[in-house]
């Protein structure tokens, strides 16, 4: 028994080491010389104030800003710790009342809007942390936001339009924007529109 033993707990220190010290630390600093960026976990922020991460949908209800996909994440919106859907069924009536009420807000926040209202402003999305909205929902808020900042839509246009994002490698998914890039962009411009006043 005893001869196997020793060989058995070199093996598990041996593999321990390389698979819970050195494999870690390799890795972490393969990370950190190629993506920097991803290893700090997309960080996104201004005048040195960190806001959130590109990769982790907001809860943003200003209605100066643009608005994400719903989130069904448990606790709060957009809880990174409780990614995931709702898993609530087309026909049942939880989330009938869910969509009736995300669409009774929205058309409260912009009653003269006669654009249908995109799904994915009323749906969440399957984690519950989708920092993106497809060019539908991005263009369907200009109203609202052109109103609230005395700003001209196409002004507003032409910001949606600069941060669209293309399917990735040009044939997965759809063409999406991502919010929080797109509200940073927001607030630069209205900086800068009131810097020339």
């Amino acid at each position: 028994m005893k001869a196997l033993l020793r060989p058995a707990l070199s093996l598990f220190l041996l593999l321990s080491l390389i698979t819970g010290v050195l494999y870690p630390l390799v890795v972490t600093a393969i990370g950190q010389l190629f993506f920097p960026q991803q290893v700090a976990g997309s960080l996104m922020g201004s005048q040195g104030q960190w806001l959130g991460s590109r990769l982790i949908g907001q809860a943003v209800t200003d209605p100066r800003y643009f608005w994400g996909r719903p989130s069904a994440t448990a606790s709060y919106p957009d809880n990174a710790t409780a990614s995931g859907g709702s898993n609530l069924g087309p026909s049942n009536p939880a989330l009938l009342a869910a969509v009736t009420e995300r669409i009774t807000a929205l058309r409260a926040a912009d009653p003269d809007n006669p654009l249908p209202i995109p799904v994915d402003l009323v749906t969440a999305s399957a984690s519950g942390l989708d920092p993106h909205i497809s060019p539908a929902a991005a263009y369907y808020q200009i109203n609202r936001i052109a109103k609230l900042r005395h700003l001209a839509p196409t002004q507003l246009q032409s910001l949606v339009q600069a941060h669209l994002q293309a399917p990735q490698w040009g044939i997965l998914g759809e063409a999406r924007v991502n919010v929080l890039e797109l509200n940073l962009a927001l607030d630069s411009l209205v900086a800068s529109a009131t810097d020339k006043r």
